[in-house]
This record gives structure tokens, sequence and C-alpha cells, in this order.
């Protein structure tokens, strides 16, 4: 389900050449576990050099320093969104949620708050899960990159957006088909058309439909009721005439003519 991580990464990295300051001069630091304080240059300095380390975790924790210890500077603003990037490389998608909305919350309107909002988003999209478990955040990633196009549709977040929008529906549609193959196979077929019905009317254009419509067909013959089998098949073999499942249902049909 998930496309290369290295695409994502690559397009948050191009946020991070924006926001890092030029000519940033300061002694290096070492960092000490207890509370230390330093001038805004040297900690943010030393934030960015643990972050072209790899130290993604430590530079998360370093550019949450320069915002709590420099809360009114410039750097502070910009430490947030450093934050939010470097916990996501962290695979910590939490706390680069959480610094990505602290953003938001303090700077609504703010010419980055599109790349806030997206990597909100990216950080629901890396945690799906396979279809055989619970999709609730999947449903968080979709609603979130619909924000993102809701609000920034010229932004150069929104084409991504839209791309990972169709890939999130078809793997929703993909856990409807797994539950009701579920049904299918246990003889369940109402529970079983519910499912399949769910993904023709809420996820019609995803990789589901072919499937979907021909299971219903098999559902709706189990059920007793043929001229709805006949519609779905005919809904199949309309849009979908060259496909497998168009040619599975067309031979159901054909053992199962309706009577006149």
């Amino acid at each position: 389900m998930k496309t290369n991580r290295l695409r994502a990464a690559a397009i948050l990295l191009t946020m991070t050449i924006a926001l890092t300051l030029g000519g940033c001069a300061g002694k290096k630091a070492k960092l000490d576990k207890s509370y230390v304080a330093r001038d805004v240059d040297t900690l943010y300095t030393l934030a960015k050099e643990k972050l072209d380390n790899h130290e993604y975790k430590l530079a998360g924790a370093l550019f949450d320093e320069v915002e709590r210890q420099h809360p009114y500077s410039v750097w502070a603003r910009r430490a947030e969104l450093m934050s939010a990037f470097s916990y996501y490389l962290s695979r910590d998608y939490t706390e680069s949620t959480n610094a990505a909305q602290r953003f938001l919350s303090i700077h609504p309107g703010n010419r980055d708050a599109p790349y806030a909002y997206y990597i909100i988003a990216i950080n629901y999209y890396e945690q799906i899960a396979d279809v055989t478990r619970d999709q609730r955040i999947t449903q968080q990633a979709l609603d979130a990159f619909g924000e993102v196009i809701r609000r920034y549709p010229d932004s150069p977040y929104a084409a991504d957006a839209k791309l990972k929008v169709d890939l999130v529906r078809d793997h929703l549609g993909g856990k409807e088909m797994e539950i009701g193959r579920f049904y299918q196979a246990r003889g369940q077929w109402l529970a079983a058309t519910i499912r399949f019905r769910t993904v023709i009317d809420k996820y019609d254009t995803t990789s589901h439909t072919p499937e979907a419509l021909e299971r219903l067909t098999e559902c709706y013959l189990a059920l007793g009721i043929p001229t709805e089998a006949e519609k779905a098949a005919s809904v199949l073999g309309h849009n979908y005439p060259g496909n497998i499942w168009y040619q599975r249902a067309y031979t159901l049909m054909q053992k199962h003519p309706l009577k006149s």
C-alpha cells in the first residue's frame, strides 16, 4: 500500500531547504540532559547539525528546545516545522503531528501552514496498516489529505495529496472487500451484499469495483433475486466489458437465465 518513503521524504526535504537560515554562526555545543540555556543561533545550528547527521530524534528534541528557550524569536516558528520534519524522519509520527499541530495553533495563517497540514496527513499515511487491521488511521489520513486539498488547492502539496487520496480510498475499498468476502464464504449473503454495495457506492473509482459487482451478482443469485443479479452483471459488462470479473458474471448468468 505504501509508496516509496524516499519520495515523501524528498517532498518534505524541499521545505527543509526553504526553512534553513543562511549564515548561521555559533560555537558548537554538546547536548546535556539537564537544562542548558543557549543563545538561539547556537541552539538552532546544533539542531540542524544533528538533522544533517541523521540523528533525527535528537534533532527534533533540539528544535523543540529552540521553541522552548526562545519562544518569541523568528527561529521558534521555523523550529516548530523543523521539529515536525525531524520527528517524521525518525518515524515518531505522534511527536511529528504534535509539532505540526502546535505550529498551526500558533500560526494558523502562516505561509507555511500548507506544509504543516501536509506533514500531519503524511504521518497518518505512513501508519496505514494492511486491510486485515483496523482502518481508523486510514480514514484519518483520508480526512487529513482532504483538508490539504480543500484549504490549499493551489499549493505544491495538493497534487501529491490528491494522488494519495486515491491510494487511501483504494485501501479502504479493499477493507470492505475483505469483510465482504469473509461473509460470503460463510454464506451470510445479506451481510456480504451490504459490503459489496458500499464499495460500489463509496469507492466506485477504485480497482475493486469490478470484483464487487461480480460478487454482488453471486450474492443476489444466492438470495433468490436474479433480477438484481442481472442488473449488477449488466453494469459490470457496460463498464468493464473485457474484465475477467465480467466473464465470470456472464458465465454465472448463463447458468441462471431469467425466466420469461
